[in-house]
Order: structure tokens, then sequence, then C-alpha cells
């Protein structure tokens, strides 16, 4: 079975294609044009050993929003696309990442029923264009589109780089859990027999 998936979106604001293998070997090659971004979507990759490949221009100059946020969209649609009729697939995962003084803890339920919830410090402070809140945007739209049930808690952090790395590593690590097969999983893993 080949659990792959391609996707694009072309619209008024932004061209997105993104190529997705869920059985790779953490291999990315991430274009943006958000160099930050790049670097989280690339721990995210490696993190989850997913082969990923991305290739975003956006309007950029008028704001990151609809970048980060179509990012989300078309990466949300590959995950669903990759898993197909979900059969087989342990479907639950969940991961905690340390990333020096942060600490993040990530859930999934890839149940078709999306629902975000996002807990970061209150008192995080940006330094720099790509703040927790734009990532926010990535998080609801990747959990809308792939019809995830994601819960995202960093417990404490005080550097806004390193509670992003330890969330993205973590959603790599958890995504990979889910996404893994099991033989004694003969349909969808589900008391009701359907997602």
């Amino acid at each position: 079975m080949t659990r792959q998936a391609k996707v694009s979106r072309d619209t008024s604001e932004t061209q997105i294609t993104i190529q997705l293998s869920l059985d790779g070997t953490g291999k990315a090659q991430i274009d943006t044009q958000i160099p930050f971004f790049d670097h989280m979507l690339t721990a995210f990759a490696v993190h989850g050993f997913f082969d990923l490949k991305i290739t975003a221009k956006g309007d950029i100059d008028v704001d990151l929003h609809h970048t980060i946020e179509d990012v989300g969209i078309v990466l949300g649609q590959a995950f669903a696309d990759a898993l197909g009729d979900m059969k087989g697939i342990v479907r639950f995962g969940d991961t905690s990442v340390p990333m020096d003084e942060a600490l993040s803890r990530v859930n999934v339920d890839l149940s078709k029923r999306p629902y975000l919830v996002y807990n970061i410090p209150d008192d995080l402070k940006s330094r720099g264009t790509f703040d927790a809140y734009l990532a926010k945007e990535f998080f609801q739209a990747l959990s809308v589109k792939g019809g995830f049930n994601l819960h995202i808690n960093t417990f404490y952090g005080v550097n806004e780089h390193h509670v992003l790395e330890s969330v993205f590593k973590a959603m790599g690590r958890s995504l990979h859990m889910a996404t893994r097969m099991d033989e004694r999983i003969s349909g969808v893993l589900s008391s009701k027999g359907a997602l």
C-alpha cells in the first residue's frame, strides 16, 4: 500500500504544492519563503519520519497569515488523502518533547472530528514575524482539513523559538504514532466500526 499524497492549492493569495509520504525517513525539502516556518516544518517532518516536500509562494509582503494558514490547509488535505480509508491505523498518538526550558505535549486522534485545543504560556514574548499565534492558525487549518482532534499544551517555556520547536517536534512524533499500521486492526479502530 502506498501512503502518499500530492496536493496543490492555487488562489489569488497563495500557490502551494505539498508532497507527503507517511512511510518515509524524515527527508524534508521545505520552501515557504518564511525561513522560521521552514525550520519548524523541517523539524516536524524529521521527527515524524515523514518525507515532505513543500513549495509555497504567498503574499508575504502583505502578511504571513495567508501562507501559514494555507500550508496548514494543504498539509491537512495531504494527510487525509495519504491515510485514505484509515483502516489499520493506530489512530491515536501522544508525545511530550522538551526543548531547553520549554516542555510541550501533543495529543492527536485521527477521528475525522476536527477540534483544536491550543494552550501556550500567556506571557510568551514574540521576537520575530512568525509567532505562536500564527502557529495556532496553521494548526487550526491542519486539524480541520486533516480531520484531527488535536490538543497542544505547552506546560512552560519562555523562549518562543523553544516553545514552538517543542510543539512542532511533538506534533511530528504524535502523528507518526497515530498513522502507524497495526496488523491487529482489520478495519478502523473504533467500537462503532466507523469513524
